[in-house]
């Protein structure tokens, strides 16, 4: 299972996350087409943004609770001080993707950022 975590400002655009996720298949090689999933926190899931992305990227829409994210914490290769203070865990991109991914899975890299929204692939077997 191939995962794109993403984290994104409020009121980002769908153009925004579906940019951010390309660019970071594209850093580890991967075709759009092998993405299985599109992953964030549970209260940017049901932005309008992300269900668009979901679908112009063919992928399921995944929703991480906070909960799910800091049982992952200690995995996430770059902290963010913003999401820490903002969300209680240090993490959204990264995390979601390692959440989703769930048994064995890890991180390609670390995440890739645009101005408005960032990007984490993981691999694994699925939750």
């Amino acid at each position: 299972m191939i995962v794109a975590g993403v984290g994104f400002r409020r009121g980002a655009s769908a153009d925004e996350i579906e940019k951010v996720v390309r660019l970071a298949l594209g850093v580890f090689q991967l075709a759009p087409e092998r993405l299985d999933s599109l992953a964030t926190e549970s209260a940017k899931a049901t932005e309008p943004a992300f269900a668009e992305a979901a679908q112009r990227l063919s992928a399921r829409m995944a929703a991480c609770t906070v909960e799910d994210l800091d049982r992952v914490a200690g995995q996430v290769l770059t902290p963010s001080k913003l999401v820490l203070e903002s969300k209680g865990v240090p993490s959204i991109a990264e995390a979601s993707a390692l959440v989703v991914a769930g048994r064995n899975g890890r991180l390609l890299g670390t995440r890739v950022a645009t101005a408005q929204a960032t990007c984490a692939i993981a691999i694994g077997d699925g939750r």
